[in-house]
This record gives structure tokens, sequence and C-alpha cells, in this order.
């Protein structure tokens, strides 16, 4: 093989030190290159308009072989100033051209462009794909964020329905439209939030809060008035305690005396089931809650109506005060001394006669207030006897089961060989019928719902625990939300930072394959032309 042919394998880390070792560059090349930089910068200042310059000298470091092609395309622009000689005495000429003989000297230009390369290979091109790795990880996180997110999204959102759901029993509609939210104020059928953006703040959703629980109050008189029609359907369940306890206690018993009246009247005042008759008008009290959390959003200011309008506290009550005022009493004509007569609005002559109206037993026209205003179902008192009444005759009814489904006995014939025929003719089946009409009217009353509802009217700290409880649970839900919108920015910018590094990277790794190709020429002319390869230098996108 001819020496020619022998290859000159050099490793681009190393390839400085390659040159400096076999003396083609000098070890003080650094400080000649101070000189040039100066030059080159100075020579930038003054260039002519033309689009291989421009490319050339935007986004790239300008080393020697840069300089040659400006050379080159100085000898189109400026050929109008060569002389006969062949001299150019165009000043730009000049400067590019001392350029390239201080690079030559010494061969400065060979060790500027092995450092360079080196650079490029070592430092600038592995910055920018850790740039693009950094970007690509964070895309993943987030991806992975996102979807943890989302998923605990979706489990505190399920967590939450059950939370309600179980409180009050309510199969709340739109509870998935946008994972909980559009928003969880859906979950109470509060409309006015549901037009709201689903990422603002909780706080300013929330300012109505208790005024929408107790607006679930309005529920309430229709379920009292199913449960006082169901109640209807315990006649005969009534009638056959009652015979049965006529029979046993050989007295007229008059039992559940409750139940009686509801299914007799329905779900009346307390008023009229403790006097027997209805009042004129009913008082009811009042829900204390303190509403003025509920309002924290508002201006704070308050409303007194048409400010520009007067206030009538009508004419009496102005003569009324007047005279307080004055201190004097008005005793009437006591200092006259004419004898005071007291009018009895009849003549003394005739006989007085007084009309005595005899009204009718018990308070008619009377005003049902506190308690008595409540109706039987909401009274806690009355609402208990109801209940306990229920239970004794449900108590009662699966006695008689567990008679009937014993074997019958002599003794138990013997028994009721003589009581009612409701008693005796009463079957299995029949009696089941009555169990299950007794349990469609305690299961109402018995429900989380029900429950609840009574604590909201009955327990202002209840319905304060449970505004901040749902504040709470939203708060947290929020923070899941803006959680995921952060992770999306974060997501969008890592994208947008590849976008820009991405073309910066190719650029680099274009030029300084450019450079190793010039580099490689000019080392092998060095060496009769020998092939030279410069290795391990890792000019790929990857």
């Amino acid at each position: 093989m001819d020496e020619q042919d022998i290859p000159i394998d050099i490793h681009g880390h190393k390839l400085l030190d390659w040159l400096v070792s076999r003396r083609e560059v000098k070890r003080d090349w650094s400080t000649k290159t101070r000189i040039i930089r100066e030059k080159i910068n100075n020579a930038i200042q003054d260039m002519p308009e033309h689009p291989e310059i421009t490319k050339l000298l935007s986004g790239t470091y300008i080393n020697y072989f840069h300089c040659l092609k400006i050379v080159e395309i100085l000898k189109e622009t400026e050929k109008d100033t060569k002389n006969i000689l062949g001299w150019y005495g165009s000043q730009r000429m000049k400067d590019w051209q001392e350029i390239t003989r201080l690079y030559e000297k010494d061969s400065v230009y060979l060790a500027e462009a092995a450092h360079l390369l080196m650079r490029n290979v070592k430092y600038d091109i592995p910055d920018l794909k850790q740039q693009i790795s950094k970007g690509t990880h964070i895309q993943e996180v987030s991806i992975f964020s996102l979807s943890s997110l989302s998923l605990s999204l979706f489990f505190f959102s399920f967590l939450f329905f059950l939370f309600f759901s179980f409180l009050f029993s309510f199969l709340f509609f739109s509870f998935f439209s946008f994972l909980f939210f559009n928003r969880a104020f859906k979950l109470f059928n509060i409309n006015e939030f549901s037009k709201l953006t689903n990422y603002q703040i909780i706080f300013h959703l929330t300012f109505q809060i208790k005024q929408e629980i107790l607006a679930l109050l309005k529920e309430l008189p229709g379920e009292f008035a199913e449960i006082a029609e169901k109640a209807k359907t315990l006649q005969g369940a009534r009638q056959l305690y009652m015979d049965f306890l006529s029979f046993t206690l050989e007295e007229d018993c008059n039992c559940l005396p409750m139940l009686k009246y509801i299914m007799e009247h329905g779900n009346v005042t307390t008023y009229e089931w403790t006097y027997g008759e209805p009042p004129c008008q009913i008082e009811e009290p009042q829900i204390e809650i303190d509403l003025d959390d509920d309002q924290k959003e508002d201006a704070g200011e308050i409303d007194f109506g048409d400010v520009g309008g007067t206030i009538d506290f009508s004419t009496a009550d102005i003569e009324l005060a007047e005279d307080l005022t004055t201190g004097d009493i008005d005793w009437g004509n006591l200092g006259t001394e004419e004898s005071q007569t007291i009018d009895w609005g009849v003549d003394v002559n005739d006989v007085a006669t007084v009309d005595i109206v005899v009204e009718d037993s018990g308070v008619s026209g009377g005003v049902a207030k506190g308690t008595e205003a409540l109706t039987l179902l909401y009274n806690p008192k009355t609402r208990a006897q109801l209940i306990d009444e229920l239970y004794e005759l449900e108590g009662f009814l699966k006695q008689r089961l567990i008679e009937l489904e014993s074997e019958e006995s002599s003794f138990s014939i013997n028994q009721f060989s003589s009581a009612p025929i409701s008693v005796q003719d009463q079957s299995k089946e029949q009696l089941e019928v009555m169990v299950s009409h007794i349990r469609n009217v305690i299961d109402p009353l018995g429900t989380n719902k029900m429950q609840h509802l009574f604590l909201i009217y009955s327990s202002p700290k209840y319905v304060d625990r449970l505004a901040a409880s749902l504040r709470s649970k939203l708060t947290v839900a929020d923070k899941f939300v803006i959680s995921q919108e952060g992770v999306r920015q974060r997501r969008l910018e890592a994208q947008q930072e590849q976008q820009k590094v991405h073309p910066k990277l190719a650029l680099m790794i274009e030029r300084s394959k450019e450079l190793k190709v010039n580099i490689e020429e000019h080392i092998s002319k060095r060496y009769k032309n020998r092939p030279v390869n410069l290795m391990a230098l890792g000019l790929s996108m990857t």
C-alpha cells in the first residue's frame, strides 16, 4: 500500500493537541487571534449588500474559511477598483485580504478552526441537545402529570359525589358534564353558577352557598304531603291492631292517635292537632342563619331603597312625638269649675242592656306561633310520636306474622276462637302487605336526605359546617384544576422552546460539518493528500 493511501485518523476532541504536537500550529495562536478578531469586527462594519455575505455573517462564528468566501465575493463586487497591475483599490478588499494573510501566518486559521470545532462538539451542540431532551422530558412528565391530576380529580369528584349523594340521597344531574365541573354547584342544582367559567377561583363562585342550601327546604312540604298520603293506606293495619287490643284487653281502645289524625286530616299544623281546629293565621318561625359570609363578594353597601325618597312617619306619630317632647300631660278640663261627668253612651233614663256573646269552646280565631305553627311532620315532637306509633304497629304485625308462620297449636286456636273476624281471618300475605305499607311511610322519614334537611332547618351551625365543607372540597378541586392549567402551560412552553432550539441545532451541526471538511482538506494537503478522518465528533441530531 502506498503511503498516500494510508489514512490519518484523528480523534475530534484531541485535534488541537494533535496539531500542536506535530508543530502544525504554535501554542501562542490564541494571542494572534485576538488581533484578527478586532480587524474582522471593524471590516464587518463596511460590507456591500450581497445575499451570500448576509448568509455568511448570520447565525455563526466567522472563521478563516468564511473570510476566503468573502474575498471571492468582493472580487466580483469590487472589480471596478482593480488597477492595471491587478491590485484592488477598494479598502474593503484590502481589509479582508489582510485578515486572510494574518490567518495564514503560522497556520493560525487551522488552530482557530480546530478550537471552534472542538467547542461545538464538546459544549454547544450537547447543550442544545440537552435543551431539546429537557423539553421532551418536561412534555412527557406533563402528560403523566395531567393523567395523574385528571385521575385524582376524577376520584375526588367521585368521592365528593358520594358524600353529597349519601348526605341528601339526590341523583344530581350533569355531575360528569365537565368531570365535576361545570361546577360542583350543579350537584345542588344551583343553575346560576353553571354559567360561569370552569376555572374561576372558588371564592368567586360560592357567595350564595347557604342561600342555595336553605332553598333545599322547599322540597319538604312535597315530601310530607306524599308521606301523609301514604299513611292513608294504613287504615286496615290500624283497625286490625285496634280490634286485637280491644279483644285482648276486653275494652274499647283508641290506639295510635297521631297516625289516625294524619290519616284523617293530613299533615296539618300542630295548632290544629292540639286545639282541634285550624288557626286563622300562621306565623311560622324564621330560620336564623348568618348569611354574612355568603355576601363577602358583594360591595358591602346596604341597599336603602330609593335614596331620594322621604320617610313617612304618618301625622299621628309626629303629633305624638311633639306631645312627648313638651313634657306636659293633657288631663282635659280638670282645672275648670264645671262638674265633669262620664259619658256612658246611654241615657240615664234608659235601661242599659248588655248583650253577652258566648263564643264556641276552644281558641277559635287564634294565631299559630312557634312550634304550633309547624306541621305535624315538621314538628320534631309530633314527628317522633308518629314514628313511635308506626314502629309499634309494625312490631305488632311482625309478631302476628311469626305466629302465623309457626305451626298452629290447639292453644292458639282456642285462644282466638272468640276473637273478631278481622283478627281471625288475616292471612300471612295480607300482613306482609300491611308491613310493606308501613315501611313506605317509615323509610322516607329516616333517609339521610330527610335527616339532614331536618338538621338544616333546626341547626344554623350545621348549615355553617355544611357550607364550609362544600367550600373546602371545591377549593381542593380548584387546586387540581389550577395545577392542570400550570402543567399544560409548562408543556406548551417546552414545545415552543423546542421549536426554537431545533433550527439552531441543525444550523450548528451543518456549519460544524463544513468546518470538519475544511480542516480535513487542509491537513490532507500538508501530508501529501493523504485521507484525513476526524472521528468521534457526534455531528448528528440525536
